[in-house]
């Protein structure tokens, strides 16, 4: 069939074949599908869904598009691991629990996307990192996972190559959000790295893809299933995202709050409870332990300092510093203009727009509106408030990193209408909602 016709099928709410799916899937590949057709093709998909079974073919169709890794003759493949989140701002667990989990043992190859509509993506923090290399060869990301443990990069050339076509297309024709293209991106790439086990953190709230509870509850038993048909272990978590992850938002900020919380006891309570809760997922279903005998570990590998010099080895082994740890505050120093933002009164937080902060990053130049945009890996909030925290006229409710005082002024009443303030005091938003 030639593209416009299994098109017109889709968008007409009918169900493909395998075949179809095939053709569509080499399409984005052999460019026998013009971008102007992927586009079509993703809001039909969007707009109309796709069966269970058709979601199933096209996981398979991107993974089988490319390379399969295979780590059998090179570590203990039942020790291979990896996760991943659906996206929110200021989302950072990625950064944090590949060192801590190959510190306790496990080998981590995670392969890691860009940033997808208000959300920020693990490869443009990385990409932060002086002289990191977030697109080694598949030997190199092979070396580094045998000799650190773990290893963040993005989609190689060879690796589902096809859902790297359609995922850029995506984000800038507005079908992100689409159940069937997020099962699909992101569990071919998964299996495609040849992992045995997967934890997955999908967000819900209004800085999400997710807005309800019931739309993440139905995405996270599509990627279960999908996955666990495919021969992986497999759990998910669903977690708050109705306010920033931590406390920073912006791609060199987030990798120095990451720092800082393996190296310190500077750690913000809500991402210590998700990154404690995805890690010990991990560790319970592989090495068959008790959630608290995971948590021991987990602790023990930060006081130590070992999941530090994990993330350290990790960054060298990538092209980064061999004292990063050391000289971070120098190589990512960050001379954009720097306000701080206040309200004119004390109250409590009593509700975030966290997407709209998200849109506004992009604004400031931290994320892309079309697919060849760069970014400004330095732009971004820092000390940003949460939900139920109190403030007055001498506490900030974020400090803002922009190109100019001009670029400041132009988002900063946008930033303070984010922020629903109280006079009474507001109880915390539950972090960790539901295993699935």
């Amino acid at each position: 069939m030639i593209p416009q016709e299994i098109i017109r099928k889709k968008r007409d709410g009918n169900s493909l074949t395998e075949e179809e799916i095939k053709i569509f899937v080499n399409g984005l590949t052999d460019k026998s599908f013009s971008d102007e057709q992927i586009a079509a093709m993703s809001m039909a998909i969007f707009s109309n869904g796709m069966t269970a079974e058709e979601t199933v073919w096209l996981t398979y169709a991107m993974k089988n598009s490319g390379d399969t890794l295979d780590w059998k003759n090179i570590i203990d493949s039942d020790l291979v691991c990896d996760k991943h989140s659906t996206g929110g701002v200021g989302d950072k667990t990625s950064l944090l629990l590949a060192p801590i989990l190959a510190a306790c043992d496990l080998f981590i190859p995670m392969i890691s996307g860009r940033g997808l509509g208000h959300t920020g993506g693990t490869l443009d923090k990385f990409d932060s990192i002086p002289g990191y290399n977030t697109q080694p060869n598949i030997e190199t990301f092979k070396r580094v996972v045998k000799d650190v443990g773990c290893a963040i990069i993005g989609q190689t050339s060879n690796l589902a190559p096809a859902d790297k076509k359609l995922y850029s297309i995506r984000d800038v024709v507005g079908t992100v959000e689409s159940l069937p293209l997020i099962t699909s991106s992101i569990l071919s790439k998964k299996i495609a790295s040849g992992i045995k086990s997967l934890v997955l953190d999908v967000k819900v709230g209004n800085g999400s893809f997710n807005s309800t509870i019931q739309i993440a509850k139905d995405l996270a038993k599509t990627l279960v299933s999908v996955a666990k048909g495919a021969n992986l272990q497999c759990e998910a978590i669903i977690t708050d995202m109705n306010q920033v992850l931590g406390r920073n938002a912006g791609h060199s900020l987030e990798v120095i709050e990451c720092i800082e919380y393996l190296t310190t006891k500077k750690r913000n309570q809500r991402l210590e409870i998700i990154t404690n809760d995805l890690a010990s997922s991990l560790l319970m279903m592989i090495k068959k332990i008790s959630k608290e005998e995971a948590l021991n570990q987990i602790n023990l590998v930060l006081d130590n300092g070992l999941a530090a010099e994990k993330f350290e080895k990790m960054v060298h082994a990538l092209g980064g510093s061999a004292s990063f740890l050391s000289t971070y505050k120098h190589e990512m120093y960050n001379d954009l203009y720097s306000e701080e933002i206040f309200f004119n009164r004390s109250g409590w937080v009593k509700e975030i727009n966290t997407r709209k902060l998200g849109l506004l990053l992009i604004e400031l130049g931290a994320g892309r509106k079309n697919v060849d945009d760069k970014i400004n890996y330095h732009a971004g909030y820092s000390e940003i408030i949460g939900v139920g925290e109190k403030f007055d006229e001498k506490k900030p409710i974020l400090k803002i990193f922009s190109i100019n005082k001009d670029a400041y002024e132009k988002v900063k009443d946008e930033i303070i209408n984010c922020f629903i303030v109280s006079d009474n005091a507001i109880k915390q938003s539950k972090t960790t909602y539901k295993i699935i």
